[in-house]
């Protein structure tokens, strides 16, 4: 996950270099974009969340998915220290979400919105969007570098990951989340030849 502090010239600046939601975005044009976005940038910041972090707030009575999002948005914010935020929600219940949110918050006068597809329709989003998903693949790169083998995107309609979770889930347990539905799967002998349906998130 990451955020970007801006004023209005550094958003302005962000449209100019061709900014937008990383998911409209080839990788090559991110990468190209990932250093001028921290250099427009009054500050940044991105969090990496772990497999174990995952799977430790799914195991949780006090956390999910969501709530995790949200303490991770909660430090990005307390770092940054915006006078006004605006957050890619990743919950349905948006007011919930929100009030989640602010209760964690340093400052409680931050003007905060929240909102589905903030990365598509705000610059700032897309341009924090583009930080986590550049971070995103270069995490991959080091796994890939440290056990010495090529697992594709790691993404489920890969087929090199779908080999790669087959074959590895037990050489290679600590790399996976142990709560993501294709790994127990997978570790239980129910593994199939399709996975493109399975759940990625």
């Amino acid at each position: 996950m990451a955020g970007v502090l801006l004023d209005e010239e550094g958003s302005e600046s962000l449209k100019s270099i061709g900014v937008k939601d990383s998911k409209l975005l080839s990788i090559v044009k991110m990468r190209t974009l990932f250093d001028k976005i921290k250099t427009i940038a009054i500050k940044w910041k991105i969090v990496v969340i772990e497999p174990s972090e995952i799977d430790a707030a799914l195991q949780s009575d006090d956390l999910n998915l969501n709530w995790l999002e949200a303490h991770k948005s909660a430090e990005i914010i307390n770092s940054l220290k915006p006078q006004k935020a605006i957050i890619d929600s990743p919950s349905n219940n948006i007011i919930n979400y929100k009030r989640y949110l602010m209760k964690l918050l340093d400052n409680k006068e931050i003007d905060v919105s929240v909102e589905h597809k903030a990365d598509l329709n705000h610059i700032e989003c897309g341009a924090a969007s583009i930080l986590a998903k550049v971070t995103r693949e270069d995490e991959i790169g080091k796994i890939k570098k440290k056990i010495g083998i090529n697992f594709g995107s790691g993404y489920l309609t890969d087929p090199l990951t779908q080999a790669f979770l087959k074959k590895n889930h037990e050489t290679h347990h600590e790399i996976f989340r142990k709560s993501w539905m294709p790994y127990k799967r997978v570790k239980g002998g129910e593994f199939q030849k399709d996975l493109s349906g399975w759940d990625e998130n």
